[in-house]
């Protein structure tokens, strides 16, 4: 399914039941004239919607439909709370490494059972001097903290977005369990690293390593 925006979700949802007018999607989502006019060009650009009737009614393509439908149904069986959308970019010397490794990558988040996968955007590849570079948009979500904890070491993405809820509870267990794994790959990266650091490289890293950090930016 195509990427959408906030204002175009919403409104996708909207369609699902059926074709509206513009009235009817202004009366039950409060969305602005002006606001929802401009995303239904933009999604008819895209064609997402199509518009039949007089007075026109939009409604969703089928394939947007399905996509749409089957978010849905895949909310209502989800037993996990904890929703988020995260942005997992790829770079690579060759375009078909590339896509290959995104393939590779959406498979191995779909095999997570301690994630839910909504669905996963593929941006267009992009080429920047020698390199390609990518994106994967993932809707997911997560078991709990320590799912999460685990899905930003192993995946890496470069931005994560809470959808809800607005506030959790942690449980004690799920706390201690996700410190630890926190705890373990920093230590396992800092091995890493320090191996192969030079003595000089190591000293500075040691004489930083403590330092305060200023978190009050204006002074």
């Amino acid at each position: 399914m195509s990427k959408f925006t906030p204002e175009q979700k919403k409104i996708a949802f909207a369609l699902v039941q059926g074709s509206k007018s513009v009235d009817a999607l202004n009366k039950s989502l409060g969305m602005p004239f002006d606001v929802l006019n401009e995303n239904l060009k933009q999604m008819h650009k895209l064609n997402l919607v199509k518009v039949e009737g007089y007075p026109s009614k939009y409604m969703l393509v089928e394939s947007v439909l399905e996509g749409v439908r089957r978010r849905k149904e895949i909310a209502e069986k989800d037993p996990f709370e904890l929703r988020l959308k995260a942005t997992i970019e790829i770079t690579a010397v060759e375009e078909s490494f590339l896509k290959k490794h995104m393939k590779e990558i959406e498979g191995k988040l779909k095999e997570q059972k301690v994630l839910t996968i909504y669905d996963v955007y593929q941006a267009p590849t992009l080429r920047q001097g020698t390199h390609f570079r990518s994106y994967l948009e993932v809707n997911l979500s997560a078991k709990d903290f320590t799912a999460i904890v685990q899905f930003m070491y192993f995946f890496g993405p470069t931005s994560v977005e809470v959808i809800k809820p607005a506030k959790i509870t942690l449980a004690m267990d799920d706390l201690q369990d996700a410190l630890m794994e926190m705890a373990q790959m920093i230590q396992a990266y800092n091995h890493t690293m320090l191996k192969s650091m030079a003595k000089e490289e190591l000293e500075e890293f040691a004489k930083n390593l403590y330092m305060p950090v200023d978190r009050d930016k204006s002074k």
